[in-house]
């Protein structure tokens, strides 16, 4: 996947009284309007970071009235994702992505093997029978990540202080980008940031 690296504006407000060994994290994504921007996946990427991940349990991603439930999954790298049909038709679930390439035959009702993600980053979900079918598998390299909700707040905890890249990446990014970059340090004391997304398509 192309590496492309957009504009990202930062406001940072420094918190105060969090434990020294543990951090907690606020993400306040917006548009390049100022405007909430719900459902953006903020992580922070670091070696120590990456040596502390551990596969998630029991992740799946359904298939409900002919659509991914959740149509946007965040796990970490090596997590086993089942894709339970639980439609009245059968559906065949793909992907072409560079970081994982399969395809589950024509099938109803649960899979016989889970599909396992060892690599990080985005994988775009299908299905070879119903074309409107779409979905994102975000793959993480960290143990910390959260989505923005409605409000566009997401809260990173037990963040240990120290350098990191902050990541975002959400589905209206240009088709093939990567996920928004900046290096940013987490101080003990923990932080608040706001973050302007630029260049977000319709």
């Amino acid at each position: 996947m192309p590496s492309l690296r957009l504009p990202l504006l930062l406001l940072i407000w420094w918190g105060a009284g969090l434990p020294a060994l543990a951090a907690n994290l606020q993400v306040v994504v917006q548009d390049a309007a100022g405007k909430p921007l719900p459902e953006a996946v903020v992580f922070l990427e670091s070696r120590e970071a990456a040596a502390a991940v551990k596969p998630l349990q029991g992740a799946e991603v359904a298939q409900i009235n002919k659509q991914f439930d959740p149509q946007v999954r965040v796990v970490t790298v090596g997590t086993a994702v089942q894709f339970p049909n639980r439609d009245t038709v059968r559906h065949q679930v793909y992907s072409f992505s560079p970081i994982k390439t399969f395809e589950l035959k024509l099938y109803a009702g649960a899979t016989a093997n889970p599909v396992l993600f060892d690599k990080p980053g985005i994988a775009v979900l299908g299905c070879n029978i119903h074309d409107k079918m779409v979905a994102w598998m975000v793959v993480v390299d960290t143990p910390y990540f959260a989505r923005s909700a409605a409000d566009g707040k997401s809260q990173l905890e037990n963040v240990p202080p120290g350098n990191y890249h902050l990541r975002i990446w959400h589905v209206n990014l240009p088709v093939g980008a990567a996920p928004l970059d900046q290096a940013l340090t987490v101080p003990a004391s923990g932080a608040n940031l706001t973050v302007k997304m630029q260049g977000l398509v319709p």
